[in-house]
């Protein structure tokens, strides 16, 4: 089992920013390529970003690329989201996940096996 708790949602004007992170626990924390992903109201889960095991390669959905940065730091155990210039569409509840690396990157949500509770971010306009 892989415990995951995310941190840092909140409200914030549009073109603001805020950083999210995610303390893994239960697991060593680098056997795993890691997501970020969303939910909106009435809408389905839709993937983010991720990261490989080792921080190597990321991949971003094409709303979020050049805005948004996610990061790992493995002696912490902790994923981060720095998300600049956000729009009110971000709004959300943004979750971590995790997917065992041996299963390659993915971005589908379905594919994630372990996720956080997730943390409430508030675009206003």
């Amino acid at each position: 089992q892989v415990q995951l708790v995310e941190n840092g949602g909140g409200l914030v004007q549009a073109g603001g920013s805020l950083r999210l992170s995610c303390a893994a626990s239960g697991r060593t924390f680098s056997d795993y390529n890691m997501g970020w992903l969303r939910q909106a109201p009435g809408q389905e889960r839709e993937f983010v970003a991720a990261i490989s095991r080792f921080g190597k390669t990321t991949l971003y959905a094409d709303s979020v690329k050049d805005r948004f940065t996610i990061s790992r730091n493995n002696a912490k155990n902790t994923l981060y989201l720095q998300m600049n210039i956000l729009k009110p569409e971000d709004t959300a509840v943004y979750y971590c996940a995790a997917r065992y690396y041996g299963y390659g990157a993915s971005y589908n949500p379905q594919d994630y096996t372990y996720w956080g509770q997730g943390t409430q971010v508030t675009v206003s306009s």
